[in-house]
């Protein structure tokens, strides 16, 4: 995994917050704001979601997950409030 900045991102679009590249099937990066409890996901459709009052452990299991589509499946989708961008 590499970090990319909060800048405009190679697919075009304009990262939140400082992201961690993934090497998955489903999730492009990630990244997290510890002030806010807000954990953004970018999927490789590049569709962008952000996942409120995620505590920070989540986000941490996300970074070492096997599977980090799976882990979003199992961990964070349907268990936090959320927001499509």
């Amino acid at each position: 995994m590499e970090k990319t900045g909060s800048q405009l991102q190679p697919w075009g679009l304009v990262a939140l917050m400082e992201h961690v590249a993934f090497t998955s099937s489903t999730i492009r990066s990630a990244g997290y704001d510890q002030q806010t409890m807000t954990l953004e996901v970018v999927f490789v459709n590049e569709t962008v979601y952000q996942y409120f009052d995620v505590p920070e452990h989540v986000f941490q299991g996300l970074l070492v997950a096997p599977s980090a589509g799976a882990y979003l499946n199992s961990n964070i989708k349907n268990v936090y409030r959320y927001a499509k961008l």
